[in-house]
């Protein structure tokens, strides 16, 4: 069995500062060791798929990255600068890297721009894009330009979190709250919704967005969100499709990153179906052993396994999943 890891996380040492305000989420000895973890591309990281039996992992700039830089020309140049260094590692171990593109969304047509030649010219399968862009979301009528691109390509846009604009009042006196083990999640499931009710599937149905953790909960609120549509004040809005559950059982991808459990896995394959359904390890904040352990030991048809640990991926994508790694575990 190949095992194709879509949610696994990188940064250079040039692009470590951006993140230095995510590490007061994590203990400071955990954040110290991803940190790590995320610069080594080559020794400890393939040391651990081999260990774990991750065949190949499609790397993406740890959150908040490029988004984080408030100069709209630097974030274009550093996109692309982080994109050829990906794209070069891709290129020393294609049979076990392939990867998502960095987008300077902060200027929307060099983002659509930059995703062209990710994509038509580095090899790239797509963008992740961590939650907001000095505070606009993928809904804003000026990322048109990029969905209208990514559909073009006929790529994903993989929508991670990251730290949000600010943190609802409910969480206040709680930060033990804010981050990804609560906050992230609903600010990631909401930033989806507004994508629906903000028209982008209507706009363009051929979008694929992915989203990791399991669908952020989403895929188990279908009949409500179905339900309280029916019932709620639309405030004028109105939906091609006629509720969210077919936004989301059409455009919506999830992953397993970060989400190691069967009940939540059978639920999500029920709500929006296995073809939707794609394997991520979220390292380094979580171990690869106990992602691909979990998807080799689910209680799943062979079928199924397949179509979660690399099936989807390679049709989703376009990767190569014929090709075996030598001497892993199935």
């Amino acid at each position: 069995m190949k095992y194709i890891g879509i949610e696994e996380h990188f940064v250079t040492s040039e692009l470590a500062a951006y993140g230095a305000s995510s590490s007061s989420i994590a203990q400071p000895r955990a954040w110290e060791n991803a940190s790590r973890r995320m610069v080594d591309l080559f020794d400890e990281r393939i040391e651990q798929m081999d260990r774990s039996g991750l065949d190949l992992q499609v790397l993406s700039l740890n959150s908040p990255g490029i988004q984080a830089e408030p100069d709209p020309a630097l974030a274009t140049s550093r996109a692309r600068t982080v994109n050829d260094f990906l794209a070069s590692a891709i290129e020393l171990r294609s049979d076990r890297f392939s990867g998502f593109c960095a987008l300077p969304l902060q200027d929307p047509a060099a983002a659509a721009d930059e995703l062209q030649r990710a994509v038509a010219e580095l090899g790239m399968k797509g963008a992740l894009v961590n939650a907001h862009t000095q505070g606009r979301y993928l809904d804003d009528r000026r990322f048109d330009v990029v969905w209208e691109r990514a559909v073009d390509l006929d790529v994903p846009i993989y929508l991670h979190p990251a730290n949000g604009v600010d943190a609802g009042h409910v969480f206040s006196g709680h930060p033990e709250m804010i981050g990804p083990m609560w906050s992230w999640g609903i600010d990631t499931a909401t930033h989806a919704l507004r994508l629906i009710f903000g028209g982008v599937f209507d706009r363009h149905p051929g979008a694929k967005l992915l989203l990791g953790h399991m669908g952020e909960g989403l895929p188990f609120a279908l009949w409500r969100l179905d339900s309280r549509w029916d019932f709620h004040n639309r405030h004028g809005v109105e939906l091609a499709l006629g509720h969210p559950s077919e936004y989301l059982k059409r455009n919506l991808y999830v992953t397993t990153s970060g989400v190691c459990d069967e009940i939540p896995l059978r639920a999500t394959i029920s709500a929006i179906g296995i073809d939707h359904v794609l394997f991520g390890t979220d390292y380094p904040f979580e171990e690869m052993s106990v992602a691909t352990e979990f998807l080799r030991t689910a209680t799943l048809s062979d079928d199924e396994r397949a179509a979660i640990a690399h099936g989807n991926a390679g049709r989703l994508l376009g990767l190569d999943v014929r090709v075996q790694a030598e001497g892993l575990p199935s």
